[in-house]
């Protein structure tokens, strides 16, 4: 998996980046994982946009994502989401849910999930993954300067299709900062 596009220039805010314990080596590709509830929708589509902007960006990483609960697996990415990221230019294909464990949490290098609530959920799945030194844990708006740290991702499952949208636009905002936190990985 991999890569992502260059958008808007540079933040003005510094996201997020690791600490010295999850440092990657130069000979070794950086691994994100990114994190929702069920797998099916934000998680996905912030995977998908991020492999595109990574790719146009001409950055290496490999990109998946998970879910913290296995109520939705091993289904299928939303209908919803799916037609969101392909009429905006990004492939929805060949998803399939799954839950997120330890192994996948301890080799990731960035582990950026979509609410405070998912963060919680992996330090109990993998607690010895905590070292707040690590930095290793994110959430995607803490990479968009125009959101205040901490602010959770929209969740679009609930409401019209044009939330998808919004979530959408929300991950492609946040972008910029995850690519530029990735490059400082390698």
């Amino acid at each position: 998996m991999s890569q992502t596009p260059s958008h808007p220039g540079p933040s003005s805010r510094t996201p997020p980046s690791p600490g010295p314990s999850s440092q990657t080596p130069s000979s070794r590709t950086p691994s994100i994982i990114f994190v929702c509830w069920g797998n099916i929708c934000r998680s996905p589509m912030a995977e998908r946009v991020a492999r595109k902007w990574f790719y146009d960006a001409g950055v290496q990483a490999d990109i998946s994502s998970a879910g913290v609960s296995d109520e939705e697996g091993p289904s299928p990415m939303d209908r919803r989401a799916r037609a969101v990221l392909e009429a905006n230019g990004y492939d929805g294909s060949r998803h399939v849910a799954h839950q997120i464990d330890a192994d996948e949490i301890d080799s990731a290098d960035l582990v950026i999930a979509a609410e405070p609530m998912h963060v919680s959920m992996l330090r109990r799945i993998s607690p010895h993954a905590t070292n707040p030194r690590a930095r290793k844990f994110s959430l995607i708006c803490d990479y968009d300067p125009a959101k205040k740290p901490g602010t959770p991702l929209p969740d679009p499952w609930y409401g019209p299709d044009r939330q998808f949208v919004t979530t959408l636009r929300a991950i492609e905002a946040a972008m910029p900062g995850i690519v530029d936190a990735v490059r400082r990985l390698s």
